[in-house]
């Protein structure tokens, strides 16, 4: 349900260029709404401490812009999408019209993204995508006010298929839930795997969400020829469910390695650092990745008593940048913050060597081949992946105009 008052209201009074005049800030104030889901299979990757993310990210943006802040009446507000595009699309009406959002911020599911996008260009008002991975977003589905964050599909298939491939794993079967997220993966997946020298023998949808993926785990050691892979598309829930079956049949004993498209530390965390052991996988941004990092987790861990996944990271990076584009501009109208955050180059706690794309508004930033360590190996709560390289943001997400998008 959406959220019947404000999260938080970040000081009171207005101050800066224009003094917060309603000409300068809509309504006298700056609203920033995170709509994700926050009781079903994606809760604990983003969820209610996504919220609180963007709280950390305006209060640290009022910190350092003090007095010369265009406002400093900042409110977060969130609502539940439940995963559903319709929910979504009304929840995101109801965001900008009812709450006055400027800005949406997150939506996970690629479906309701998709849904959050049309609302967005209808209304003319800005939507950071972070949660979901589809490349519709900046594909033939893009629009002005949509702005792609974290990750998507190209990203993920780029690292991992092509060096799961490389590494021997040249035989797959693919699962993938059946939505637009898992749609998009299975292709993006199997463009990278083939043009690493792989092969799909299989490829099946599974329902989402799901809590019984027997079927399709059984029927991976009976292809002809045998997968070396096991590529699993699935995420948050899903996957922890699938993963403990994976387990249970010991399909790694039967010669079926295990790769997961989408991880996030939330989902080792669930089950164990031994349940995704050699796991290789493309991360976004990881926590104890340097001191910056571990900084910043360290804050984030002392107000939700949990380390944080790179959806969390990506929340607060995005609203600080959005905080920041209203600054430049001197105002939060919609056309003025876009063009001030087309082209624009950053390096900030989530993003590294960031740039976002004014053709087709994504952003591009360093992402990560990470291995999971074996429980033996963790030496501290929650360090459960080993680095084992940087892949530049040049390399890491599909080229500009290769998507189709016509802003």
């Amino acid at each position: 349900m959406l959220a019947t008052g404000t999260l938080l209201v970040a000081g009171c009074g207005r101050g800066g260029p224009g003094g917060g005049d309603d000409d300068k800030v809509s309504g006298g104030k700056i609203v920033l709404a995170v709509l994700n889901d926050q009781s079903g299979v994606y809760a604990d990757l983003s969820g209610r401490n996504s919220v609180e993310a963007v709280r950390m990210a305006v209060a640290d943006f009022l910190a350092e812009h003090g007095d010369q802040a265009l406002t400093k009446d900042i409110e977060v507000v969130s609502a539940d999408h439940q995963n559903k595009p319709d929910i979504a699309n009304s929840k995101a009406q109801e965001l900008y019209d009812r709450q006055q959002a400027d800005v949406i911020l997150d939506v996970p599911t690629s479906s309701a993204a998709l849904a959050v996008a049309n609302v967005a260009k209808a209304k003319k008002k800005v939507y950071f995508n972070i949660g979901a991975a589809t490349t519709e977003l900046t594909g033939k589905q893009c629009n002005k006010y949509t702005f792609h964050y974290a990750y998507d599909t190209f990203m993920l298939a780029n690292g991992t298929g092509s060096a799961v491939t490389e590494q021997g794993g040249k035989n797959w079967y693919i699962v993938y839930p059946d939505y637009a997220f898992g749609q998009d993966m299975e292709k993006s997946f199997t463009a990278a795997i083939t043009a690493a020298g792989g092969t799909v023998l299989a490829k099946d949808p599974t329902p989402f969400p799901n809590d019984n993926f027997s079927t399709f785990l059984l029927k991976a050691p009976g292809l002809s020829p045998r997968p070396d892979v096991l590529g699993t598309m699935q995420a948050g829930g899903d996957l922890v469910n699938l993963v403990k079956q994976y387990n249970e049949f010991k399909l790694r004993d039967k010669g079926v390695k295990l790769s997961v498209g989408l991880m996030f530390i939330t989902d080792i965390h669930s089950l164990g650092p031994d349940a995704f052991a050699g796991t290789t996988f493309t991360d976004a941004w990881y926590w104890n990745f340097d001191d910056r990092n571990r900084q910043w987790a360290d804050k984030f861990t002392a107000k939700t008593q949990t380390r944080p996944s790179f959806a969390h990271a990506a929340n607060y990076s995005a609203a600080r940048q959005y905080l920041e584009a209203v600054q430049r501009a001197g105002t939060d109208a919609s056309d003025a913050v876009v063009g001030k955050l087309e082209g624009y180059s950053y390096d900030d706690v989530f993003a590294r060597n960031a740039t976002i794309r004014a053709e087709d508004h994504r952003v591009i930033h360093d992402v990560y081949l990470a291995e999971v360590k074996p429980k033996s190996e963790v030496r501290t709560a929650w360090d459960y992946e080993k680095i084992l390289r940087t892949i530049p943001a040049a390399e890491a997400f599909r080229p500009a105009g290769a998507g189709g998008c016509a802003l």
